[in-house]
């Protein structure tokens, strides 16, 4: 962020410094004075407006972040905004001096200060506000005592169901922390009368169990089960923020929450809503650490100001615009002498050039882009199916509800969140690729990213299928060995799982599982075991991807997963270098046995030759090829799902920045049932049992 805050200041010195420079040319040369009315708004606009428009364009694109101490990302807004935008004010007053008539361009030039100013000014205020929040700056503490209140309630009534088929989730807490009456104590804040959900009836705070009633409340919840799981993954987010605050929460919060979170894995079918609750989640989590939008929702009247201000820029200029064309139109003589008058080198046709409409179209599309963004955010939806809750007689208007439902269904993603999408890379490339921008890869010496795709569902499915398997047995996530063992393979492969290092065995499956690809290609049509082979292949690519792209959010070093990703590289990529067949040219099977006999006599690392026998093992160990497609589907969940769980914040946070990864999500639905970390790490503890 310092970076991005230097080009900023940089960027707006120079423009300080060419408006300097033409307004003192227009002032004091002698051969630019005594021309039409018209040059001279060309001229204002150029030197005033369009500066003006880059600090415009810098409040509204700075990122304002009210978070809690212990979160360590606190970032307000840039005061040199306010101070630049009152001295370019001052500039612009004292250089048109005095004017009794014609009092127009002092009223626009005024208002587009003054339009400046409020947006300013109206970004200081949320961010105070925000700071001083229990729903914002001060929420994971609240949230760490009100959890902590939650399990000493839920400890109270250990005879009691914790949860059921049909029972409600438990009071997460959605919005309204603001109305609760608190106070500090050494852990955090406490509900002060804390008494279940007698605190949760109370008309302002909304918990997840008042939201889970909107069946029978809202008709379009009814429609739009969506709904619900949007608020369900707000108060995960609030959560989530527990663990960047750095406040252990164990049992994901409570028991109560646990379970409840565990019977939405446990249903068939519901995968894809799984992951779309933690997609949301992660959304807002990006937004509250990258954007300014979410503090303009401390106060309730702030969003809707922040429109009518943007409101005000879109209408300033049109209206400013309309002059100017006026004025080329009419060719304008000036009524008053104490302006500054300027010629133009250029003739009429050119006076408004495509330059300078870009800028202005630009700072437009930012302020409509900026309403869209309050609109049909999902913080929007949020905060209107709360209120909703909060006021009766807002259930009963059916207009009303129309109206909330055509807003609801709106979506606008300015943050660019997770797609969905996977990197995937492979060491294995048998048909290279000659394509312009690989060439253009490899010669800039980026690193390999051979494309991105959407998730496949099987993919998905097998992940949540997964978690059950191992909630169902009791066990431990666990690097794949076991999971061979119940295959009763594992001895067979044992030494392919041997290695201390998670780089050793993910490159040595992922060479295996590329050789079994070449045995197997992919088909027309549907073949029994497909969703066996495209999780394994899917996942191979994108834990080979994570090598060369994240290595931060794997367990090993990060120098060292890099440097032995591209020794294996260049040691596969040398052995061979020989093999020219053509595509189609040979069959499966032999092009297999010529990738047999390329990498055993040319390869030179132990990795390498590690990969290739666990290959032909795989395709030799049992007749057809679903047996060996299941072992490795298996295995590459299993791997996943247990790298995944860290205590890596930091590195999951910036991935979160940068868009989001899968192992994120993993990492973030892991955290919410209860897995914090690996199996036998230092900080492991019981919570690593499902």
């Amino acid at each position: 962020m310092g970076v991005k805050m230097w080009r900023v200041n940089t960027m707006i010195l120079m423009n300080a410094l060419f408006a300097g420079v033409i307004v003192v040319i227009g002032a004091y040369a002698q051969r630019y004075r005594h021309h039409s009315l018209t040059r001279f708004i060309f001229l204002g606009a150029t030197t005033l407006f369009l500066p003006i428009i880059s600090y415009i364009i810098v409040v509204n694109t700075s990122v304002i972040v009210a978070v809690d101490d212990r979160e360590g990302r606190k970032k307000g807004p840039p005061i040199q905004l306010l101070v630049g935008g009152i001295w370019t004010l001052y500039l612009g007053i004292s250089t048109m001096g005095s004017i009794k008539t014609n009092m127009w361009p002092f009223h626009l030039e005024f208002m587009l200060f003054a339009i400046f100013c409020a947006k300013i000014l109206l970004k200081f205020y949320a961010f105070v506000k925000a700071r001083q929040s229990l729903a914002f700056g001060r929420n994971p503490r609240l949230i760490f005592g009100y959890m902590k209140q939650l399990q000493l309630q839920e400890s109270c009534r250990l005879g009691e169901p914790l949860v059921g088929e049909d029972a409600l989730p438990p009071p997460l807490l959605v919005m309204g922390e603001e109305s609760m009456q608190v106070e500090r104590q050494p852990h955090g804040y406490v509900c002060r009368d804390f008494s279940g959900t007698a605190l949760t009836n109370r008309i302002n705070p909304v918990t997840m169990d008042k939201v889970w009633q909107l069946d029978g409340m809202l008709d379009i919840s009814r429609r739009q089960p969506q709904l619900k799981d949007i608020c369900l993954s707000f108060a995960l987010f609030k959560l989530l923020r527990c663990r960047f605050a750095r406040y252990e929460l164990p049992n994901a919060g409570s028991i109560r929450t646990l379970n409840f979170f565990w019977s939405l894995l446990l249903k068939e079918g519901e995968h894809a809503r799984v992951f779309r609750v933690i997609t949301d989640e992660l959304s807002f989590v990006q937004d509250y650490y990258y954007s300014s939008l979410p503090v303009s929702y401390s106060k309730y009247r702030l969003p809707i100001l922040s429109v009518i201000i943007s409101l005000l820029s879109i209408g300033y200029c049109l209206v400013d615009s309309s002059f100017v064309i006026k004025g080329l139109v009419l060719n304008w003589v000036p009524k008053y002498k104490h302006q500054m008058r300027c010629d133009f080198w250029c003739s009429q046709n050119q006076w408004i050039t495509p330059k300078q409409q870009k800028p202005f179209g630009f700072f437009l599309f930012d302020e409509v882009r900026y309403i869209a963004s309050y609109i049909c955010s999902n913080w929007t939806k949020v905060a209107l199916i709360c209120h909703y809750i909060n006021h009766a007689s807002l259930q009963h208007c059916h207009c009303l509800q129309k109206w909330f439902g055509l807003l609801l269904q709106r979506k606008f993603d300015p943050m660019k969140h997770w797609n969905e999408k996977i990197g995937q890379s492979s060491i294995v490339v048998v048909h290279p690729r000659t394509t312009p921008l690989l060439v253009l890869r490899r010669f800039l010496h980026l690193p390999d990213l051979d494309r991105s795709v959407k998730i496949p569902e099987e993919v998905k499915a097998y992940i949540i299928r997964t978690l059950r398997r191992y909630h169902s047995n009791g066990q431990q996530l666990n690097n794949s060995i076991e999971s061979l063992r119940r295959k009763g393979v594992g001895e067979m492969f044992l030494r392919a799982c041997s290695s201390n290092s998670i780089s050793d065995t993910i490159l040595t499956w992922h060479i295996a599982t590329c050789i079994l690809e070449v045995r197997y290609p992919y088909q027309h049509g549907f073949r029994p075991g497909l969703d066996h082979k495209i999780t394994a292949t899917h996942l191979s690519r994108y834990c080979t991807y994570l090598m060369v792209w994240s290595p931060e959010l794997l367990p090993d070093d990060e120098e060292g997963t890099k440097s032995l990703y591209e020794t294996i590289k260049e040691d596969v990529k040398c052995a061979l270098a020989g093999f020219t067949a053509a595509v189609g040219s040979l069959t499966p099977e032999a092009e297999y046995e010529q990738v047999i006999r390329f990498l055993n006599a040319k390869s030179n690392h132990a990795v390498t030759r590690n990969g290739v026998m666990l290959g032909r093992q795989l395709v030799e160990l049992i007749e057809g090829e679903d047996t060996p497609w299941a072992v490795l589907a298996e295995f590459w969940v299993d791997m996943l799902l247990y790298i995944a769980p860290s205590d890596n914040v930091r590195g999951h946070l910036e991935a979160i920045a940068r868009g989001g990864e899968l192992i994120t999500l993993l990492w973030a639905l892991l955290t919410h049932a209860g897995i914090m970390s690996r199996p036998g790490d230092a900080a492991a503890t019981d919570a690593g049992v499902v």
